[in-house]
Parts: structure tokens; sequence; C-alpha cells
């Protein structure tokens, strides 16, 4: 399992976010406080919030091409 931390500002970034992991056939979750979302789904997404640090936690050992693709939205 890989995880990194993501941080979405406006609502365009969630849509465009899950169109780009929904390539992937891997699984993936989203999680903030206790509350764990499925990373394809854009309304789980958006309840999660805007300009929040989320976890990403991706349940596949090789992702870089995945890094590649959200990393105009990985937190520093």
């Amino acid at each position: 399992m890989s995880r990194k931390t993501v941080v979405f500002q406006r609502p365009d970034d969630v849509l465009d976010f899950v169109n780009k992991v929904g390539k992937y056939p891997f699984d993936m979750d989203m999680k903030r406080g206790r509350f764990i979302v499925d990373a394809k789904s854009i309304l789980g997404l958006m309840n999660l919030g805007l300009k929040n640090k989320i976890e990403l936690q991706v349940y596949h050992d090789s992702c870089d091409e995945l890094w590649q693709d959200i990393e105009k939205y990985i937190a520093a």
C-alpha cells in the first residue's frame, strides 16, 4: 500500500482528480479524520471538503505513473 496527502482547492480539481484516478484498475480510498471514501467517487470527495489535507491510500505497490498524473494535488 502507498500513501500520499492531497489537497483540492476548487471543485474542478476534484473532477479532474477523479477522472485521472479512474483510469487505474487498483482500489484507492481517501481518508480525512474518521471519514473514508472511495477515491473514485466525486460525491465522496466533495464531502471531505476543499482546502483540507486528505490522505490518499492506494492498495497497490507500484503506482509511480499515478503519482505523476496527480502530482499537482499532492501536498508538500
